[in-house]
């Protein structure tokens, strides 16, 4: 890792919300200008990839797909979700959530069903009419164009700048306090201990998901008919393991003096290693692990804007022809799924992205049964409480949905899209989106700030939570939203237990 703490301080001055523009005062014109030349050079081949040669290549591919209303409004979200991502990536600011959004929507809501259209097949069986597969895609284009809104909103709205002398010299609303984040290392090791022992030892975590999941079940920490107990030991077994691996790779990356202390790197090896076994890829569900990756990368380089566009670019590429194999250890071997495959795009249409087929599905199930009207989202607010409490606490959307479809598999997705539709219809679809935009676009231009002004060490709270969330972003865009809102959950109250203003307090009375 190197030290990019110097560097950024050198480019922002103290009002600033990121990086200086290209030939501003104080700033290096160097790197500015050599970025602004290549991004030049890139922006009409990334474009035009995206957004016409990418659909273009799919369009032509045989299949049984009809050329209707669904045929055409599916690709206009396709060019429309890709050009967004181009200005995501040739942006010169990092966006890290509104990237990530852009970067989901292009793939799992634009590129995979487009395919699916085409080629006449999609991973879960559509079990209403077509007019509501057209209704899902007018409603995503809708519900973008809404997130779009809210960003624009959230970019108009000034922030409160604040000077380090009256302020304090944290760059964020709150610092992670040095104490609370020895307990939040020493919460990591006893948690995850647990884990580890309740599930039987560590060889577990190398076999299968299925047979984690089997282990998990027989540890008699779940209750019949409820998942309180199972989410809340992966929670803990998992999650403060990746917060306190956050904040020493941010402190690694950001102090020559840490990185110069042997307990301070020990700390971090350790850490790194009670990683490998309890959030590895074997293990564990792809999107937690892209989630382990993404904000790991971002802890790690918190200003490097190559890395934030070479994250988004290779997403992309990473979409299309890994995350499709990526599941080969989720099963025992003889039960594994085998994978076949005559064409790239044969993995969008038998097997992963299923969001806009299971959004189709979802209007049908809401016309017979009506709109929730706040109580699906209730369920996934108060995912806490036991269904032993609570009798009729809702259970997953994609649950729900698939019991309705009649089928036996109902580890299915219900994207963000179809949680607002489900309690509110197309106001809340729209209304909620705006918000999800609005605070997506606000939370990237406090995270620029605090990641500029922030220290050498941990820094700003915020400056680890945003990539966090930008690597949670796909579990929570993908649902079901009751599944994601444990870990989730857990994060907060980790963030806000070592979450301190007194060097805010102290900076006053200087």
């Amino acid at each position: 890792m190197t030290s990019v703490h110097t560097s950024v301080r050198e480019q922002v001055g103290p009002t600033a919300v990121g990086p200086r523009e290209p030939g501003a005062p104080g700033g290096p014109p160097e790197r500015p200008i050599a970025w602004s030349m290549l991004s030049r050079a890139l922006s009409v081949p990334l474009i035009l990839g995206l957004v016409c040669f990418l659909p273009a290549v799919i369009a032509a591919q045989p299949g049984n797909g009809v050329r209707d209303t669904a045929y055409w409004l599916q690709l206009v979200l396709t060019c429309y979700a890709g050009a967004r991502l181009a200005t995501m990536i040739l942006s010169t600011r990092r966006r890290l959530l509104q990237g990530v959004f852009w970067m989901f929507v292009y793939i799992a809501m634009g590129v995979a069903p487009f395919a699916q259209v085409v080629i006449g097949q999609t991973p879960t069986p559509m079990v209403g009419p077509r007019q509501d597969l057209v209704t899902a895609i007018a409603m995503v284009l809708v519900g973008c164009a809404a997130y779009d809104l809210g960003a624009l909103l959230a970019s108009r709205r000034p922030l409160r700048r604040r000077t380090p002398s009256a302020k304090g010299v944290g760059g964020g609303p709150a610092v992670a306090h040095p104490l609370r984040l020895r307990l939040l290392v020493l919460l990591a090791f006893t948690a995850s201990a647990f884990y580890v022992l309740k599930l039987g030892g560590p060889a577990v975590f190398f076999a299968s998901r299925q047979e984690i999941n089997e282990t998990v079940a027989a540890s008699g920490v779940v209750a019949e008919g409820s998942n309180v107990g199972s989410a809340f030991l992966k929670g803990f077994g998992q999650v403060p393991a990746l917060l306190a691996l956050l904040f020493y790779t941010r402190r690694l990356a950001t102090s020559y003096r840490a990185r110069r202390r042997p307990s301070t790197v020990l700390v971090w090896v350790a850490l790194a290693a009670l990683n490998l076994l309890v959030n590895n890829p074997i293990s564990n569900a792809r999107y937690w692990f892209l989630t382990v990756v993404v904000a790991f990368v971002f802890a790690a380089f918190p200003s490097s804007a190559a890395v934030y566009r070479t994250v988004l670019t290779a997403g992309v590429v990473g979409a299309l022809v890994v995350f499709p194999y990526a599941d080969r250890f989720r099963y025992e071997e003889g039960s594994q799924r085998s994978v076949q495959s005559a064409s790239v795009f044969d993995p969008l249409v038998t097997k992963d992205y299923d969001q806009m087929v299971m959004f189709a599905n979802t209007i049908s199930w809401v016309d017979t049964r009506g709109h929730t009207y706040g109580r699906q989202l209730a369920g996934s607010g108060l995912f806490f409480v036991p269904r032993a409490v609570w009798s009729g606490k809702p259970e997953d959307t994609g649950v729900r949905v698939g019991q309705w479809m009649g089928l036996r598999m109902t580890n299915l997705s219900a994207p963000l899209w179809t949680e607002f539709w489900v309690d509110l219809g197309v106001t809340g679809t729209a209304g909620g989106m705006a918000l999800i935009g609005y605070a997506s676009a606000r939370t990237d231009r406090r995270y620029a700030l605090a990641v500029t002004r922030a220290g050498p060490g941990p820094g700003s709270v915020l400056a680890i939570a945003a990539p966090l969330i930008a690597g949670y972003t796909f579990i929570l865009l993908r649902g079901p939203l009751l599944q994601a809102a444990g870990k989730l959950a857990i994060a907060a109250l980790c963030l806000v237990a070592i979450a301190t203003f007194r060097e805010r307090r102290a900076g006053r009375r200087r």
